[in-house]
């Protein structure tokens, strides 16, 4: 070991040898508990950097390969988890789900459009192949999570750990609203994403909010109720649309999951009606931006409305997929294979075709039918929280994906998935809290070895 120590430092910059043993160092970790390895990719979701390696080929020429700390991390974790599950082999490497098909489906759907992208030109095999792992790499954290998660505490350890992550992220971009502009996650560069961190302070604030109606412990209502009020500021100074777009279907279904349905939707929509008194003025003006933006080459007009140039390009990107989109119908033009478009739905038609257009909006039928289920199996508040939070939030970021690549997005999809996993096992989890405490269970097995 020295001696491979000292020919490595003879021929390596100390940066790449500190890399190296820190990625040995987690693959050690998490190969003994995968458990540590996992607590670590929560805090590194939004709390790591991003390195840019070099510039994307092909049609979505311009746009940089963006690699985060936790891509590396969640290699190194999903390595040492398949040499686990080598050495273990009771333990299982795709536990069967409910999703298991449609992941399976557009898994090969992306696979092979981009493997045709590749054959034809269309695509950089580097570019496709990194896009399609970073892909392949939210199914991961899916299956780690269903895989490992054997007991409520340690969803109860997850959760706090995913809230912990939103609530520093939250203050960081607290501490961005005095020196104006608009909000970003931490470690963004210097452009900065603020659509991104509105999808993302959505989704987690909406499963905090559902928590908050169902769960009945005064300290955790309190801990919640801190951790939404600390979202809100920085969510409404990204000034993203798209998010402020989302918010409105998300509060809908968080209404009508609730028992008082009716007074909960009232009081939201009064909300609504009265915001434009009490909004900051950044967020007043950001919204009328969309309709009052000085004339420009790029805009669009619907009927009387001249709309801004970003909501103008997002219109017109939907307009362009459907007249390009024919041209390569079935398999598309492959990932990254067309110009970047900043909206889902019409990226998914020209990058994967009709055939993987259905596959993906199989896929995310499949998380609602998952969810719905759910929650009627689940009867314990805290599950049943989670549920109705997810499902709120999944509603938004559906609505999120209409002017974003929502469910292409590192730092939105890895806490998503992560929850989608705990979903999966909360039918499982459920009859463990009707389980006498500990101390009763070892009582109890100790009078029957008595007996």
């Amino acid at each position: 070991m020295a001696a491979i120590a000292g020919l490595l430092i003879s021929h390596y910059p100390p940066g790449n040898l500190l890399w190296g043993s820190l990625a040995i160092t987690i693959f050690a970790v998490s190969f003994i508990n995968i458990e540590w390895g996992l607590y670590i990719l929560i805090f590194s979701m939004l709390l790591s950097p991003e390195i840019i390696v070099g510039q994307t080929e092909g049609g979505a020429s311009g746009r940089g390969v963006t690699l985060r700390f936790e891509d590396f991390l969640l290699a190194v974790i999903g390595l040492s988890w398949f040499a686990k599950n080598a050495v273990h082999k009771e333990l299982g490497l795709f536990l069967k789900t409910p999703l298991n098909k449609a992941i399976l489906i557009y898994v090969l759907a992306c696979v092979v459009s981009t493997g045709f992208g590749i054959i034809a030109g269309r695509v950089s095999t580097k570019t496709g192949t990194l896009f399609v792992l970073k892909y392949i790499e939210y199914f991961i954290v899916f299956f780690m999570i269903v895989n490992h998660v054997k007991n409520t505490d340690q969803i109860h350890r997850f959760v706090f750990c995913l809230f912990l992550t939103c609530f520093i992220t939250a203050v960081i971009g607290i501490v961005q609203i005095p020196g104006g502009g608009r909000v970003s996650a931490p470690f963004e560069g210097d452009i900065g994403e603020p659509n991104t961190f509105g999808g993302y302070l959505l989704f987690i604030g909406t499963i905090a909010a559902g928590l908050f109606a169902m769960v009945k412990t005064s300290k955790a209502r309190h801990i919640l109720a801190v951790l939404i009020l600390v979202i809100i500021p920085p969510f409404l100074f990204t000034q993203s649309r798209s998010s402020y777009l989302a918010l409105i279907p998300a509060c809908l279904v968080l209404g009508l999951m609730m028992e008082r349905r009716v007074i909960i939707l009232g009081v939201l929509a009064l909300s609504f009606l009265l915001s434009p008194l009490f909004l900051p003025s950044a967020v007043k003006q950001r919204i009328m931006y969309t309709f009052n933006q000085p004339h420009a080459s790029a805009q669009i007009n619907v009927g009387d409305i001249r709309l801004d140039t970003s909501t103008s390009a997002r219109l017109t990107s939907w307009k362009e997929a459907l007249r390009d989109w024919p041209k390569h119908p079935l398999f598309g033009y492959g990932i990254t294979g067309y110009a970047f478009v900043d909206a889902q739905f019409p990226r998914v038609l020209l990058e994967t075709g009709i055939v993987g257009l259905i596959a993906f909006i199989y896929l995310l039928y499949s998380i609602l039918k998952l969810t719905l289920d759910i929650l009627k199996k689940t009867k314990t508040p805290y599950f049943k929280g989670i549920g109705i939070g997810f499902l709120a939030g999944y509603t938004g970021l559906l609505f999120h994906a209409i002017g974003a690549n929502t469910f292409i997005i590192v730092r939105i999809m890895e806490p998503f998935w992560f929850f989608v996993g705990i979903i999966a096992v909360l039918p499982a989890m459920e009859p463990q809290l009707d389980d006498p405490p500990q101390e009763f269970a070892i009582a109890g097995k100790a009078a029957t070895a008595g007996l």
